[in-house]
């Protein structure tokens, strides 16, 4: 029987995916930003902001040259903005400390804000042959069956064992296809609930599949129960235009511009007053608004509140603006931000 590999990088000849927009021309830098977006999401949602980042940023020097504003407006909707800060920082690394070229070098590639040891291999092996393993989800799934792995690839102990293999399983020959290979097998064959072993080339020797337990490798991660937070998000606006502030640099939504948030309604109404000097001519409550991050569900209870004559003390600056929504301008904006302005312009008080 052929080699892991050898059996794999043959399943890619025919099956694999060869038609994805980063690989008709996979550059380091066009590697980099799709292995960046497809963290923690999904090729089919990845590809349209794919093609729409790279029209507007073809090159490192035009991401590192633009604003934080115009990236995470770019990003809106992708979630997990962290990913987005961190290219932007590193654009600029790579342009003031690299002369603009994207580094082919493993340490370095590694020293950039985002990019850790399993996302640098995919880049430098993508699109330069280098040798070196990855550790996506994916890759993690298939190792984690055809060796029979267990316990959650979380921890430190397991994730060391299945880096092991990931180095063992990696060829000096055809490198790209064999890393693209091994992440098409577990995102279309080696999926987490429905793997379909009947077309997997690796299935004949698979210890999973042997078993009868492919589902149950890799382990799954611990359970907790999910806190649930709860907040007020004040739509304050008047004449077309809607009260934003831009959320600090760090933590959820970093960067982005959001409503403000209070504990409850009597600080909404005081925090109009006291900020904005004006009092509320109509006060709505809306029904609740559900989110979930990684780690938390969020509950949003949004109060849509018309203004009389906010202050002219309040202007346009980096930290607060009046979002005018028949000219709106290109910022970042949280998924269910935007989602309570599109609410509020459906109501055609805004």
């Amino acid at each position: 029987m052929a080699g892991f590999h050898e059996r794999l990088t043959a399943w890619f000849d025919h099956h694999g995916r060869k038609d994805l927009p980063w690989q008709a021309k996979p550059t380091a830098y066009r590697v980099w930003i799709s292995e960046i977006m497809l963290q923690q999401t999904q090729v089919a949602t990845v590809i349209p902001y794919y093609l729409r980042f790279m029209e507007q940023f073809p090159t490192v020097a035009s991401l590192a040259g633009s604003s934080m504003d115009a990236v995470l407006h770019a990003w809106s909707g992708l979630g997990y903005y962290a990913r987005a800060r961190n290219l932007h920082q590193a654009a600029i690394t790579i342009r003031d400390d690299h002369n603009g070229e994207f580094p082919l070098e493993m340490t370095a590639v590694m020293d950039l804000p985002g990019i850790g040891r399993s996302t640098a291999g995919a880049i430098l092996a993508l699109a330069d042959q280098q040798r070196h393993a990855i550790l996506d989800g994916n890759v993690k799934r298939v190792l984690a069956r055809y060796h029979a792995i267990e316990g959650w690839p979380g921890t430190t102990a397991v994730a060391k064992v299945l880096w092991e293999f990931a180095e063992e399983h990696t060829p000096h020959e055809r490198v790209a296809d064999y890393t693209q290979a091994i992440m098409d097998l577990g995102a279309t064959r080696c999926t987490r609930t429905r793997p379909q072993c009947a077309t997997c080339p690796l299935s004949a020797d698979c210890c999973a599949h042997k078993l009868g337990r492919e589902t149950d490798y890799p382990g799954k991660r611990p359970k907790k129960t999910r806190p649930l937070k709860t907040t007020h998000m004040l739509l304050a606006h008047h004449e077309g235009a809607l009260y934003l502030e831009r959320r600090p640099p760090q933590g959820i939504w970093g960067g982005l511009w959001s409503l403000p948030e209070f504990t409850d309604m009597n600080a909404v109404l005081a925090w109009c007053e006291q900020t904005l000097n004006t009092s509320a001519l109509e006060v709505e409550q809306w029904d609740t608004l559900r989110h979930s991050f990684s780690h938390y569900d969020l509950e949003i209870k949004p109060v849509a509140v018309r203004l009389e004559s906010p202050s002219g003390k309040v202007a346009d600056t980096d930290q607060a603006l009046w979002y005018k929504l028949a000219a709106p301008p290109g910022i970042g904006l949280a998924t269910p931000v935007k989602t309570l302005i599109d609410n509020l312009h459906a109501t055609g008080t805004l």
